[in-house]
């Protein structure tokens, strides 16, 4: 059932229509029965299986961690025994093959396994950590494993974040509903106008690039990160607008990646959940656990106090990132241009920052203007667009080759003699182009005022006429069936 597709409205607005009606003790009650349901639709008895051995491991583990005393081996082997049982649908489901091994249950994939995989591991650490109780009440428990708005892409939530507005009672609000719907439907017009068509541009070059070489690529990338961003953040402001309707709230997943000026802040603005998760969950405690405490004693006696205090650094990050691009899909491709690549950016960035700030002296650059910010912009952007080349590949070894291709192949005349229309029509590019012009405008209002807020206090007649002309860009320039798929949002895969 995808968010975009009318059987997920009618499901909604039945379930939001009960949520408001019956009496407010029991709203988590139905947002948990909606959720059974949601998932069982979406995938079937076979996938709702695998969510429910996630919610009885975890749910288990909490009542079993919590009666164990604080810093005793005991308490680290049993965590460490129910993080592996957490994670073996996960690893079974999407890495077996990673490893040489075949898939027991073939290409079968439930929806949003990793991301509610990443909730409820959290959760079990948080206990065994003692930063929450255990949760008693095995169908709370459930509904915050379960939460069906986030089943498809995330975001990855806390346990900590969600209780006290999951099982709390909320109150019919018609600023609440108005913000929700709003939202929902700009993330209808990111999803349906611009990610769907760039997808078609997107599709043909990748799946024919042995015949769309050079520029092509080049531009078919280009088209990829738009298509990417305003998939995956449009997916998010349905689901977030989905759950303020229910008046819970969901932490936010972007805010304006492309806007960044160095990989480290395109990585706070781009998925923020996942960053935030793998910080918190294994960068941190690798930091701090025993064997990396005697490796960064080690490295100073070896390599001196500041430096040596780098390896240690290094080391941890570059397991963060592989884990990061091992998250996203069990081959290289993924590990490369998701992970990898990105470490490699941010650590030798790091390393040359003294060689980058005596040049920058050198030749005088004023790096507190526009021109240094949107320099800076555009080789963040480059290099981002760099990693989306492995991310969309379908291998490690074809990514390659098309990097190989765009510094070969020197074909920019593409762009000027109508060969692009091979790709889409003039009118769907003329489209394209205008509506993230709107996105760009939109997400530049974003940095500097709170856009529904300043609306809500405008003229009845401007702001409905906004709202109108926006649900008429959906509906008539929306990608709807024939040689278009707006069913399936890219992440939901992971």
């Amino acid at each position: 059932m995808a968010l975009t597709s009318f059987s997920f409205l009618c499901f909604f607005t039945i379930t939001a229509g009960i949520y408001y009606v019956i009496p407010r003790r029991f709203q988590w009650m139905l947002l948990l029965a909606a959720s059974l349901v949601f998932y069982y639709v979406s995938g079937g008895w076979a996938v709702l299986c695998f969510l429910l051995y996630g919610i009885v491991i975890t749910y288990l583990a909490g009542l079993t961690l919590e009666r164990v005393k604080e810093g005793s081996k005991r308490k680290g082997l049993l965590t460490g025994i129910f993080v592996i049982l957490t994670l073996i649908p996960l690893f079974l489901l999407k890495y077996v093959r990673f490893f040489g091994l075949s898939a027991p249950f073939g290409a079968l994939a439930p929806l949003g396994i990793s991301f509610y995989t990443m909730s409820i591991l959290g959760y079990v650490i948080d206990v065994s950590w003692g930063i929450l109780p255990a949760q008693r009440n095995p169908f709370r428990h459930a509904l915050f494993a379960a939460y069906f708005p986030q089943m498809t892409s995330g975001p990855i939530t806390r346990y900590s974040q969600m209780a006290g507005q999951l099982f709390a009672p909320h109150a019919f609000s018609y600023e609440q509903i108005a913000f929700g719907a709003q939202r929902i439907l700009w993330g209808f017009f990111k999803k349906l106008v611009i990610s769907e068509r760039l997808a078609m541009a997107v599709n043909l070059v990748y799946d024919q690039y042995p015949v769309y070489q050079g520029w092509y690529l080049v531009v078919a990338t280009v088209c990829f990160a738009f298509q990417l961003y305003t998939d995956f953040s449009g997916c998010m402001d349905i689901v977030l607008g989905v759950s303020q309707i229910f008046g819970i709230s969901l932490p936010e997943n972007f805010t304006c990646p492309y806007f960044s000026r160095s990989i480290s802040e395109y990585w706070r603005r781009w998925h923020i959940t996942l960053g935030a998760w793998f910080k918190d969950y294994l960068f941190y405690p690798l930091q701090k656990s025993g064997l990396f405490i005697a490796y960064l004693d080690w490295s100073k006696k070896r390599f001196g106090k500041k430096r040596g205090k780098k390896l240690p650094l290094y080391t941890g990050m570059l397991i963060l990132w592989f884990s990061v691009g091992m998250w996203h899909g069990g081959s290289w491709n993924f590990i490369v241009g998701s992970g990898l690549l990105h470490w490699f950016y941010i650590v030798s960035g790091e390393l040359f920052t003294p060689l980058w700030k005596r040049l920058i002296a050198l030749l005088r650059i004023n790096t507190e203007v526009f021109s240094w910010h949107f320099f800076q912009g555009l080789r963040t952007f480059f290099l981002v667009n760099l990693g989306f080349v492995f991310f969309r590949a379908p291998s490690l070894r074809t990514a390659l080759s098309m990097l190989a291709s765009m510094g070969r192949v020197f074909n920019p005349r593409i762009l000027f003699d109508g060969s692009l229309c091979r790709l889409l029509k003039p009118q769907d590019w003329v489209l394209a182009i205008f509506s993230l012009l709107i996105l760009l405008l939109v997400s530049v209002l974003q940095q500097r005022i709170r856009i529904r807020e300043t609306l809500a206090v405008q003229n009845l007649a401007f702001r409905w006429s906004l709202y109108l002309l926006l649900f008429a860009a959906v509906l008539i320039f929306g990608c709807y069936g024939g040689d278009y798929d707006a069913a399936a949002f890219i992440y939901q895969r992971f």
